[in-house]
């Protein structure tokens, strides 16, 4: 059985993905909020990325790193301190815990690392300037980190579009927000979490072991089509 450590496996997309592992990995949970669910293959530390030191693990097969942000302010109303804390809770974070476990990583079967980046990053759209920096800058890591650890270490992100979790329930906060969001999708739909853990389980798994380095866009269509 392979050992995930996940960051952010509490809520939204990272309980999504906490649920989909826990039959076939053990999984340890690091998070600033317990999990409302037990399962004998679960492990939780309470921890904040940001400001405390992460746990010792000595097995890590999988590292995904979930804490992201969505602060979307027009760019006269973003202070440098937004700026500041997107990239802390984006970025920041997720070299901390790619340092931290890089070593056990090295020793774990077919080891791999899954990052979030966004929509946005690829797409223009207004009031997500501090997000969409803060987004591109992981998708630079996942390349240089990426060339760094080949071929020992597979790392990819995923990019999102509108997914429905807490996170993103400002943008989903009523039935005409919601048509809204449908519509400017070609495919007319947002994504639901497990949609997003299906696709970190399949880029973490041995059917994946030819991918490093990309990002994947879960876009609706958003991103590639114009209709």
């Amino acid at each position: 059985m392979k050992n995930l450590v996940i960051i952010g496996g509490s809520k939204g997309i990272g309980k999504a993905i906490t649920q989909t592992f826990l039959d076939t990995h053990k999984v340890t949970n690091i998070s600033r909020t317990k999990p409302d669910f037990n399962h004998q293959n679960l492990t939780h530390y309470n921890c904040d990325i940001l400001t405390e030191d992460l746990p010792e693990i000595e097995a890590v097969d999988t590292l995904i790193y979930c804490p992201g942000s969505i602060n979307l302010k027009p760019i006269g109303r973003l202070k440098l301190d937004d700026f500041r804390a997107d990239f802390e809770i984006n970025v920041i974070g997720a070299v901390k815990a790619i340092q931290k476990y890089l070593d056990s990583l090295k020793k774990g079967s077919n080891p791999s690392i899954v990052l979030f980046s966004t929509v946005a990053s690829k797409l223009g759209m207004p009031f997500h300037a501090s997000v969409a920096a803060s987004k591109s800058a992981i998708e630079g890591l996942v390349k240089s980190v990426g060339a760094e650890m080949a071929p020992t270490v597979r790392i990819n992100a995923i990019a999102p579009t509108v997914t429905d979790t807490e996170l993103a329930s400002k943008l989903l906060r009523n039935e005409k927000m919601i048509e809204n969001i449908t519509e400017r999708h070609p495919l007319k739909k947002f994504l639901n979490p497990q949609e997003v853990a299906d696709m970190a389980q399949f880029l973490t798994s041995d059917k994946a072991l030819s991918i490093s380095g990309q990002v994947f866009e879960m876009d609706c269509g958003i991103v590639s089509f114009k209709i």
